[in-house]
Parts: structure tokens; sequence; C-alpha cells
């Protein structure tokens, strides 16, 4: 009687084992629902833990994005920009702890029509999940949330540098041109070397642009380039510019250039010769400066030119 009720018992235990597993199965088909892919979902934030909710809010929509395809990594989790959707098949669960486990996530790609792409491989991701409430949600995918917390402290530091040559710009420089109601400056970072703490060196390609709002459009009234390198400093807590040595004009241009860029001349060469470059980040920053200070502004518009679209 005691070895079947042994048997019994250790059969009840491998079908719970069984049925938990199947349950934590289905609940990480759910939530690949809400695997972040081109745009993170607001529903996600009921199927994702706190802090991973977080991080990738804050890399979504908080962090302004300065160049072209920005945290392009971030934007295509599974599925690149090919047009397709990721058709998801969780192959198994492994928990870790009572609170955490791992789903292992194979992805297909399919087209709109339901077709599967057939020139692509099937990859193997990891969704990770933890136990909070009595609700199983996600805290990781495929290790993002380290990678957003690096982005986000680095964008954070980037992003001080940038105001305090935005500051330097339109104090120093900006007042050098014929004034408008707004001095809004371009900054092309070249290269950036941190000499220690307190110090680095930023070489870039700046432009200058006093700006009248006239209706919903930024009418240029003046500008000008000032490509160079900067010394800021930390003074305080705040950064400052120090110094600015600035690319000669005329017939000394790039004989300067070539002394103040050095080993990074050819990548500001590239830069500063491209218009097109040149003009698509102008419109980010533009589009950048007119929703962090709420203006009414759609366009923006050189004297000459056909206004454009921000």
């Amino acid at each position: 009687m005691k070895k079947i009720l042994t048997i019994t018992l250790a059969a009840l235990l491998l079908a719970a084992c069984t049925d938990s597993e199947k349950q934590l199965q289905k609940r990480a088909a759910e939530l690949c629902k809400y695997i972040p892919d081109h745009e993170l979902l607001e529903q996600s934030k009921d199927y994702m833990t706190a802090d991973f909710y977080a991080v990738l809010d804050t890399m979504f929509n908080q962090l302004p994005e300065f160049e072209a395809m920005d945290h392009e990594w971030l934007y295509y989790f599974v599925t690149g920009n090919g047009g397709t959707i990721a058709d998801y098949e969780v192959v198994g669960v492994e928990k870790t702890d009572k609170t955490h486990a791992v789903a292992t996530i194979k992805v297909r790609q399919k087209w709109e029509d339901g077709s599967f792409d057939e020139t692509t491989d099937v990859e193997e991701h990891k969704l990770y999940m933890e136990k909070v409430n009595g609700q199983w949600l996600m805290s990781d995918f495929d290790g993002h949330k380290q990678d957003c917390i690096e982005n986000i402290a680095n964008s954070r530091k980037e992003q001080a540098l940038r105001n305090a040559i935005s500051d330097y710009l339109v104090k120093e420089i900006g007042l050098q041109y014929s004034p408008g109601e707004l001095c809004i400056p371009v900054l092309m970072l070249v290269s950036t070397e941190e000499q220690n703490a307190q110090k680095a060196l930023v070489w870039g390609d700046f432009w200058m642009f006093n700006y009248n709002l006239v209706g919903d459009t930024l009418k240029t009234v003046s500008g000008g380039n000032h490509s160079g390198s900067m010394t800021v400093q930390k003074q305080g807590d705040k950064l400052t510019v120090t110094s600015f040595e600035q690319t000669e004009d005329g017939a000394g241009n790039e004989a300067s250039a070539k002394r103040i860029f050095g080993k990074h001349f050819d990548v500001y060469q590239n830069m500063h010769s491209n218009q097109d470059v040149r003009e698509a980040v102008r419109k980010e920053q533009l589009k950048e400066y007119v929703k962090q200070h709420e203006l009414n502004v759609r366009y923006y518009q050189d004297f000459g030119w056909d206004a454009v679209a921000l």
C-alpha cells in the first residue's frame, strides 16, 4: 500500500511539474506579443516588470535622436527593417528559481499575407520572466535591458556635452550674426575624446542659425558654419566650453581643418561636404528643439528656398 502511495504521489508531482511548465510556456507565448519591435506598445506595461518597461520607455520615447538611425538595434528587436512580421514559437521554459524563468523562443519571419519568408533563417532568442505579485512578467529579452541602461547613461552624458556646446554657441557665436527671435545651433559631432573625468576634447562641424517665428514657420534670418575643436571641462556640477579653435575662412580653410581635426579629418570632410546629411541632421535637431520647447512650428525656411516640413 505504501509503495502504491509513493508511486501515486510521484505521478501527481510529475503532473504538477508538467502542468507548471505548460503554464509557463503558455504565459511566455502571451508575453511574446509584447516584445518591442519597431515600437513599444503602451499595453506592454502590464506585461513587463516595472524596471524593464522603464528603461525601454526611456529609450523609445524620452531620449532625443540626433543622428539618423540612432539606436537601430533597439527598433529592430527581432524582424529587422525588411517589412516582415515576427512569428514566435516557445520551444521551452526553464525555471531558474521560484520567481525567475527563461523561455527559449524561435522566431521566423512571415509576410503580411501570412506566408513565410523562406530566405531568412529561424533565429533563437531568450525571453526572461519574473514572477511579481503572483504574475509572470517579461523582465528582459536577449540581455537588452543592460544594453538600454548603458545607452541611457551614454546618451545622458552626451546630452550634457551637447547642452554645454549649444549654450556656448548661442551665447558666444550666435551674437555675431544678425539677431532673430530664436538662435538654434546644429551640432554634428565628429569625435569626442575624454581626457579625464573632468575634461573632454570635442571635434565637430557646428552650424548657427537665427530664426524668426512667422506663423508656424521658422524663417532663417542669418547663420553660418563654425567647425573646429572644443575643450569642454566640468566646472562645479556643470560642463562648460573653455576654448574653441576654429577652422580658418577662405584659402586657409582646408589646411587649418587638417591641422585641427588631424586623424579625424576624413570623417569631418565627408560630413562637412555632404549637404544632404547636414540638412537631415538639422531637420532632426529642429524637430527635437520644437518638441522640447513646445513650439507650434511645422516648417523651417531659408531665404529663397521652399519651406521644409518638420
